[in-house]
């Protein structure tokens, strides 16, 4: 049962209603993968972050772009897929992310040890700040244009990160990614970026998220010990 007492079925998303009553107000859907013989009983989670143009209180708009389209379109991924939304004229709120995790986990067939986040543009931006906020939490951490703040990147340096970004992006500059890039690799962390060259903001989301490797590098990644 999901938190508002509806049945949930795998492989669809579905209303999660207002995640943790007074800790969090946002809404999010959520995608539980179809079981598979012989498959886990935990399974990973990640948590997708959406851009400022899906904010509202609209739940359909999440599933305008990345993972959650593709769970729209019919994709069946192999992880919980958690996708709250922002509210109109706000930005996320690390905090309250970290609280709706923390439900998350404690609701659905997670295993602890595979969690990860995602986002792009200013779900991106949230992404890095989470996982600065929340090192200890994060196997995996993945974001497509949006920048975080170098100075804190070290924090990161045992999660392997995975960064994305359109070269002709004229709304978040690459070079946002080019910094904490920079930042990880002189903390000696595990990072791999990606440019576009032809891309700009909306296009380099479409090709990242299309990638199957970052769907593997999802699925798969375990915390560090």
């Amino acid at each position: 049962m999901d938190p508002a007492g509806r049945r949930k079925e795998a492989g669809v998303l579905r209303d999660g209603a207002c995640g943790v009553p007074g800790k969090t107000g946002y809404g999010y859907l959520v995608h539980l993968p179809r079981p598979r013989r012989g498959g886990a009983r935990l399974l990973p989670l990640v948590l997708f972050l959406h851009g400022s143009d899906e904010r509202g209180d609209v739940l359909a708009l999440v599933t305008r772009h990345g993972l959650p389209r593709q769970v729209a379109d019919g994709l069946d991924l192999p992880f919980v897929l958690l996708a709250p939304q922002c509210p109109a004229g706000r930005r996320w709120s690390v905090r309250a992310l970290s609280a709706l995790l923390e439900h998350a986990i404690a609701t659905f067939p997670v295993d602890p040890e595979r969690v990860s986040v995602t986002g792009l543009s200013l779900g991106a931006e949230a992404a890095w700040s989470l996982a600065m906020y929340r090192p200890g939490l994060f196997a995996a951490l993945a974001t497509v244009c949006g920048g975080g703040n170098p100075s804190r990147a070290g924090r990161l340096r045992h999660v392997p990160c995975r960064v994305f970004h359109g070269a002709l992006d004229t709304q978040v500059p690459v070079s946002d990614s080019e910094a904490m890039v920079r930042a990880l690799v002189a903390a000696g962390g595990d990072v791999r970026f990606t440019v576009y060259p032809n891309a700009g903001h909306d296009e380099a989301w479409e090709r990242a998220y299309a990638d199957p490797e970052l769907i593997a590098f999802l699925s798969t990644a375990r915390r560090a010990g």
